[in-house]
């Protein structure tokens, strides 16, 4: 039994993207909402992430020239989902989108910046663009968060130099290219300085970047509307009223609380990256539930879909992929315990390439990541484990860095000792260090320098597609991904694979409800993030592709909820037309 019951118009679970722009755009129609979140700080993997969202056809496109029909990037879509493509949801994703990012830059703290160009991951794909669909959000003073920072999700320490989380896009350019330009330098110099100044007296740096921004923007957002976000609450059970779901049983402050929802319940709760069951269930490579790595949080253990399927819900499990795979490296920290490191952009700079546990090269490792798991998998078949080398030489470690070993000035001599690192004298040494066959590492390595010297790479094609090109460095030609490995000694870091959130989840509608077994919607429940199953089908199509749909249906739940509770469905109408918040 509950000991309290506590009344809203919409319970939200999570409070990572998709869950917060439903309890902004809920809240701002004049209705109750409460957020509960599993773990004891908010942002879920939103405050761990790049922040990028991927919605074609913004304004902020528009600003830039990018002018396109709804219907490209619907083809698009269709092309990469292919078995998986719903067009009724992509079509409501595509529509929505650019309302929901121009509701949330006008109405809210919610900020982002559009790269005059970012290609989509393929390209070259039917109805792909070079660039006007990914976005980034923009930084933000933590000291506008007030005691709200205190409960920030935190970003993975392996993403920060000397605890600066380094921001997408000018911010990487300029610390890589630091030792090389005058303007990149000081660039860096100031950047440091600043945020050791702000250390000293704020006790952490203050600017906040990439996930890490949008989760304290978000929050900002549902604090200006009085949204109370409870921490270490998780709901455990769902409540119905017949077929109707009316709220949701939360464990807080170790009582259980029933909490009546009488307008919905949206579940974001982050995916089932860290459910061992579900893990070995979909994901190909894992035989035991524990052969894979995952930077979400550790609560993102599938309960919204858990909970979905206990009043009818349906998993979708026939996407291509169960989840956004990405090569991540596991990195020895001095308090013993082992930190992951999600690799990029590395494997796209020139002097570096990929080889399997054989010592062959075995794809193009400047596409994307997503991909390069694919293949690292496929390349691993019968081998005692699923994993590559990442190989680089002085040249090319000390100009880009490698993984959490950061370019010139900043010494490599920690990362030997702890043995993140391998380095070789030639690479037959570096072969002998890794467990690789000596000679067939040697024939790799001279057989691929052959046509680098020219920019060329005929085996695997290397900086021929937009986005290698992206990775690459503009300042080097004449291809930007393509450079002999020849200056010893020479490195390797072992990479394995990971995700960045899962793809399979709960299926639902155009309206982000959630549907049965014959694809009818449950009444009151709907699903948003990484607990609704993607829309891409299980494919990664560019940057964003995450959090575009997550911040887009959490806006669409929460737009169909409050228009349901106008038209008297059930208890009282209590919303009202969108009001503005402060920025």
């Amino acid at each position: 039994m509950s000991d309290k019951q506590v009344e809203c118009d919409v319970l939200v679970v999570g409070s990572g993207c998709a869950g917060m722009a439903a309890a902004i755009t809920a809240a701002s129609r004049g209705l109750k909402v409460i957020v509960a979140e599993k773990a004891p700080y908010y942002g879920g993997t939103t405050s761990r992430s790049g922040g990028w969202l991927w919605v074609p056809n913004t304004h902020l496109a528009k600003a830039l020239g990018h002018q396109e029909h709804t219907d490209q990037a619907l083809e698009y879509i269709r092309d990469q989902a292919g078995k998986a493509f719903d067009e009724r949801r992509t079509r409501a994703f595509l529509e929505s989108g650019p309302r929901a990012i121009e509701f949330f830059m006008s109405k809210t703290a919610v900020q982002f910046d559009m790269p005059l160009t970012f290609p989509d991951y393929h390209a070259e794909a039917p109805g792909a663009a070079q660039g006007g669909r990914s976005m980034v959000t923009r930084p933000y003073d933590a000291r506008e968060l007030g005691e709200l920072l205190k409960t920030l999700g935190p970003v993975l320490p392996e993403l920060t130099v000397f605890g600066v989380t380094i921001g997408s896009g000018r911010d990487i350019i300029h610390f890589m290219r630091a030792s090389r330009s005058l303007e990149s330098a000081w660039y860096v110099a100031r950047r440091l300085t600043k945020h050791f100044l702000e250390v000293v007296r704020h006790g952490r740096g203050m600017l906040l970047t990439n996930g890490n921004a949008l989760a304290a923007r978000l929050a900002r957002s549902a604090a200006d509307l009085a949204v109370p976000v409870w921490l270490s609450s998780p709901a455990v059970e769902l409540l119905r009223d017949g077929e109707r779901v009316t709220g949701a049983v939360v464990q807080r402050d170790g009582k259980r609380l029933t909490v009546n929802a009488r307008h919905g319940v949206v579940l974001a709760s982050g995916g089932f990256p860290h459910d061992i069951a579900r893990r070995k269930a979909t994901y190909p490579h894992v035989t035991n539930g524990h052969e894979h790595w995952s930077p979400a949080p550790a609560t993102n253990t599938g309960d919204g879909a858990r909970m979905a399927e206990s009043v009818g819900g349906q998993f979708d499990d026939s996407l291509q992929c169960a989840a956004a795979w990405t090569p991540m490296s596991l990195v020895p920290r001095k308090d013993g315990t082992q930190g992951i490191f999600p690799h990029f952009i590395d494997r796209a700079k020139p002097g570096v390439i990929a080889v399997n546990l054989d010592g062959r090269r075995f794809t193009n490792e400047a596409n994307s990541y997503h991909d390069v798991v694919q293949a690292i998998v496929k390349a691993s078949e019968g081998k005692v484990e699923r994993a590559c080398w990442l190989v680089a030489d002085h040249r090319a470690i000390r100009r880009y860095g490698l993984g959490f070993v950061k370019p010139f000035p900043l010494p490599m001599g920690e990362h030997l000792r702890s043995g993140y690192l391998k380095r070789g004298s030639t690479p037959t040494d570096l072969a002998r260090q890794i467990g690789v066959e000596p000679a067939v590492m040697e024939e790799t390595i001279r057989r691929y320098n052959a046509d680098a010297k020219h920019g060329r790479d005929p085996e695997f094609g290397r900086g021929s597609k937009a986005y290698n090109r992206y990775q690459g460095d503009a300042l080097h030609g004449p291809n930007p991904c393509v450079e002999p490995l020849q200056t010893g000694p020479f490195y390797a870091i072992k990479l394995v694979p990971g995700d960045l959130g899962s793809f399979m989840g709960l299926r639902t509608n155009e309206h982000a409800q959630v549907v049965n077994g014959s694809g009818a919607p449950i009444a009151g429940l709907y699903a948003a993030g990484n607990d609704a199953a993607s829309i891409m089908g299980g494919e990664y199509t560019g940057a964003g592709i995450t959090l575009g749909p997550a911040l887009t249906f959490g806006f669409v739940a929460a737009q169909h909820i409050a228009a349901q509770a106008s038209a008297g469905a059930p208890g009282p109408a209590t919303a009202s037309p969108l009001v503005a918040v402060p920025a």
